[in-house]
């Protein structure tokens, strides 16, 4: 078996039996799929019966670190998988921190666990020692109170993701919570724990991924950290939260619902300014050695309305858009402490604000009114009712039940007058960043497997990748495809491989393979590794064509693509073409123009002919 970056082997948990066990892996999958979501997708497609229902026994929830994660090759991440309850296919999320590397440290490239306990549990993995243990008292607690408790009982060393009140109510913009609220936050997974009735996994580590007097992984760390750039300089001092204000006026952050223009309905952005995030925060913080180090936590509140805690997580741009520029809502209090709740009842920042800002448009319409709404007046920028709305959500209570699995959930029962406010693409709710502004997140959000995402798609990349460069007029829909796949499976890569996608676009990525040859023994090429990549592409659709979705059906919200356009801002009388960008990236990827079905012909060349095989009985 391979050494240094693999341990080789996977734990499994039976949750219904009790039963856990090793399993080896061969050496030659981790070189066909690496690790992260591109081992978890093989070993899913290959486990999950086809049907299964996402918060049924059959379903299986995996936690995957990436190939990299545990090393000093700026490897941190962890890929959360399984069957998602929100587009009813393929579901992914990706988490930061430690929790990756302490499952990597502990001996174990993933851990999968099936069936349901019939009483709440938590999994303590302790190196090779697995128990099942009792989380009765666990039961009903928040995600960060949970992981408290946990460390006063396992040490302050203990790694530990749960879920709060949102995962055990099974709703589906439940993410998985850890270090106090970094979220692996996408595709309902944390409702797919909490059927499971799975509170937490505790990880306790003594092992190294490698050792620390390695003197050429040493240089090469030093030889790649000289190559940072300007970019990580600007997340190290800000986070993300840094574009935030410059990108309300832009055209890249969403407002008002989508249906509005920054400098015209939202001229209060500029109160979003980055140094004012900043006067809230105490120290900065970094995950697992990570060389940015973008987080930050917060002083506690001074607001008495908006009592977050000392330690909060400085809200991420896509926080402080969701609750913010959608919501046309301008109080960085109320946005830090929206994004402290949501790290305790274990909500997806990014569906929680889109859907509370579908409340809001619909409470403006005269859909739903106070009767609806236990009395809130859910009106623009009314940032006290929006945290209100936001408990009752976290909770499953009063109006909160009507909006607790997202906006497609609340759009089917509110009717036809409430479609048109209805952002989400796939029963996802959309991610913050504009595709008419950069084209490619539209066919991104419509045809992903996992819907609605802006990190399946990333534009800076060193040319040694031979991805062809995009068209720089906006207006151009034709001859982004090629462009538009590489990227994509780029992408599919740095999610494999557990690097931050920061690291990989303000760091040498150049350098990726380099960095995986060097703590596996491998000769890999960015050539090969742009074909694993499409590999792993290929396998996520699978998993989705074969659960019965088709992409290509998906509806699209007409604010999305601007139909009508705008009449004012960056995006006046712009219109994206989607019928030719979704013609050529299927085309380009050798999937069916009507069913997203790759190809017979493109599964053989990837080396996936048992794939064929299911697709084509």
């Amino acid at each position: 078996m391979l050494t240094k970056a693999i341990n080789g082997r996977i734990l499994t948990v039976n949750l219904g039996s009790g039963v856990s066990e090793s399993e080896s892996l061969p050496a030659e999958v981790y070189r066909r799929y690496i690790g992260g979501y591109g081992l978890g997708v093989r070993l899913l497609f290959d486990r999950i019966p086809p049907g299964a229902e996402a918060l049924g026994p059959d379903n299986i929830l995996g936690f995957f670190p990436g190939l990299l994660t545990g090393t000093p090759l700026f490897g941190s991440r962890y890929q959360a998988v399984a069957k998602s309850p929100k587009a009813g296919g393929w579901g992914d999320a990706n988490g930061g921190g430690d929790f990756g590397p302490f499952l990597k440290c502990a001996g174990w490239d993933g851990l999968l666990v099936s069936s349901i306990s019939d009483s709440p549990v938590y999994l303590l993995i302790d190196d090779d020692r697995v128990e099942i243990k009792d989380a009765s008292d666990l039961w009903g607690l928040d995600a960060i109170t949970s992981e408290g408790r946990l460390k006063e009982r396992h040490g302050k060393k203990a790694s530990i993701a749960c879920i709060g009140q949102a995962g055990e109510n099974l709703s589906y913009m439940a993410g998985i919570c850890n270090e106090y609220g970094r979220l692996a936050a996408r595709s309902g997974l944390g409702a797919v724990m909490g059927s499971k009735k799975l509170k937490a996994v505790v990880v306790l580590a003594s092992r190294k991924i490698l050792a620390g007097d390695d003197k050429d992984i040493r240089a090469l760390v030093r030889a790649s950290l000289n190559e940072f750039g300007r970019t990580a300089t600007s997340l190290r001092n800000f986070g993300t939260t840094g574009i935030t204000a410059r990108s309300a006026v832009s055209g890249d952050s969403p407002v008002r619902n989508w249906g509005g223009v920054g400098a015209v309905d939202f001229p209060a952005a500029a109160e979003l300014a980055r140094d004012r995030f900043n006067a809230k925060m105490e120290k900065r913080y970094a995950c697992w050695h990570c060389p940015i180090a973008c987080g930050a936590q917060s002083k506690e509140s001074d607001n008495p309305r908006f009592p977050y805690p000392k330690g909060t997580h400085r809200a991420e741009y896509e926080t402080a858009a969701a609750f913010g520029t959608l919501a046309l809502n301008a109080d960085i209090d109320s946005l830090q402490y929206a994004n402290h709740l949501c790290n305790a009842y274990g909500l997806d920042t990014i569906s929680a604000g889109a859907t509370v800002v579908f409340a809001i448009e619909c409470y403006e319409n005269g859909i739903i009114t106070k009767e609806d709404t236990d009395g809130l007046a859910l009106t623009w920028g009314n940032a006290g009712a929006i945290i209100e709305l936001l408990h009752c959500i976290g909770k499953r209570e009063g109006v909160g039940g009507l909006f607790a699995d997202g906006i497609r959930k609340a759009a089917e029962a509110l009717g036809a007058r409430a479609e048109p406010f209805a952002m989400e693409v796939g029963g996802e709710e959309l991610a913050m960043h504009d595709p008419k502004l950069q084209p490619e997140y539209f066919a991104t959000y419509k045809l992903d497997p996992t819907p609605a995402r802006h990190t399946q798609y990333s534009n800076p990349m060193a040319p040694d990748w031979g991805v062809p460069l995009a068209p720089r007029d906006r207006s151009q829909a034709s001859g982004r495809a090629q462009h538009h796949k590489g990227m994509s499976e780029y992408q599919h890569i740095v999610n494999s491989i557990g690097t931050c996608m920061f690291v990989s676009f303000s760091g040498p990525n150049q350098r990726i393979p380099e960095w995986i040859n060097a703590v596996t023994g491998w000769d890999t090429t960015h050539q090969e590794l742009l074909k694993t990549g499409e590999r792993i592409a290929n396998l996520r659709m699978a998993f989705q064509v074969r659960e019965g979705d088709n992409p290509t059906q998906r509806r699209i919200p007409g604010r999305l693509i601007g139909k009508p356009p705008l009449e004012e801002g960056p995006h006046k009388g712009f219109s994206l073409d989607t019928e030719t960008m979704e013609r050529e990236f299927l085309a380009a990827c050798d999937w069916d123009q009507q069913t997203c079905k790759p190809s017979r012909a493109k599964l053989k060349e990837l080396g996936l002919e048992d794939v064929a095989g299911v697709l084509y009985q």
